[in-house]
């Protein structure tokens, strides 16, 4: 046991410096840039813009951290999250918060993984911050709130927090970022009270925090040659998710693969591209919308259309992945997310 919790700090440890990484990155980035010429990787780099250039325009910047915890563990999670100091409502770009712990609808068909167990190599929780812009995140993970945030004050402060995150956590955390695409959001009848930029929330360590909201996900796994097409294939729907009551926000996330940043590593095969990710109220909001007219309004196909003898080619590699969430210690700008 205290093998594997050395272990586990080390890695932690890689996974912390957020700061040094941008600083490493930067040099490794002008490193590239100054042997990167010729014919070949001209023609690469025009490819890619113009793909880029067809590519929907970024609406948010959705940060995330996925935590594997250990089993037994949730709410001793939950408390040290609830406990923690920050200043994140304070600061300028920030939109939205939440600490989502994953769950299980009743159809197992239709339910992901298990959510307790601890061996999904992506996690049962996830932390999900939506900024305005990506240089709002930015300064935040350059700047004096993130280092408060995450025990960086000091030396003995970090080294604290390494340990602790070691006894509730299987496996370093695993950061994953994403420009928000579509972005609709109604505005909050009452914002989260803070305190000093943060919920103030009794959390006991032993039950878990109460659910605030439900997530509803679909993770798709889109080439990059399918990527344009897919984005327009969503930006044409149907969508009367506003009109619908519990409804709080929407993303299409779009995996942004060029962040940089200790912990950061690169996107495997098995990990999706993009996921669609809408946040109700809670899950009978969900329900209620699965089974209304919205959303077989939204899955038909648009009026005046020919009617198709076949349905359109799937734009993924293989079947998306529905995921489902409830999240706790919601924090939100008085504008939603």
């Amino acid at each position: 046991m205290k093998q594997s919790i050395l272990l586990l700090i080390a890695s932690l440890l890689t996974t912390h410096a957020f700061q040094t990484g941008i600083t490493s990155s930067r040099s490794s980035s002008r490193a590239t840039a100054a042997a990167s010429s010729g014919p070949l990787f001209s023609a690469v780099a025009e490819e890619e813009t113009a793909v880029k250039n067809d590519l929907l325009k970024r609406d948010r910047y959705v940060a995330t951290n996925r935590f594997t915890v250990r089993q037994g563990r949730a709410a001793k999670f939950e408390k040290r999250w609830a406990d923690r100091s920050s200043r994140l409502a304070e600061l300028d770009g920030f939109k939205y918060f939440q600490l989502m712990r994953r769950v299980a609808l009743d159809d197992e068909a239709n339910s992901g993984i298990d959510p307790l167990a601890s061996t999904n190599p992506f996690g049962n929780y996830v932390s999900f911050t939506i900024w305005n812009e990506k240089k709002d995140f930015n300064a935040w993970r350059g700047g004096e709130a993130f280092k408060e945030a995450h025990g960086g004050t000091s030396l003995f402060a970090f080294v604290t927090t390494m340990v602790k995150s070691a006894m509730v956590l299987t496996g370093a955390p695993k950061p994953a970022f994403y420009d928000g695409l579509l972005q609709q959001s109604t505005i909050p009848d009452q914002v989260p009270e803070t305190v000093n930029g943060w919920r103030s929330v009794e959390a006991d360590g032993v039950n878990l925090l109460p659910s605030e909201a439900f997530i509803a996900c679909n993770q798709f796994f889109v080439p990059s040659s399918n990527a344009v097409a897919f984005e327009n294939r969503w930006a044409n729907r149907t969508s009367k998710l506003k009109e619908c009551e519990g409804f709080i926000s929407f993303s299409m996330l779009r995996r942004d693969i060029k962040a940089k940043g200790h912990g950061v590593s690169p996107m495997g095969e098995e990990e999706p591209t993009y996921v669609s990710t809408t946040v109700w109220k809670d899950r009978q909001a969900f329900e209620n919308w699965k089974n209304g007219n919205a959303f077989k309004e939204a899955h038909a196909e648009k009026k005046g259309e020919e009617p198709k003898e076949q349905p359109p080619a799937p734009l993924w590699s293989k079947p998306p992945v529905p995921v489902f969430y409830e999240s706790t210690l919601v924090i939100s700008s008085p504008d939603g997310a």
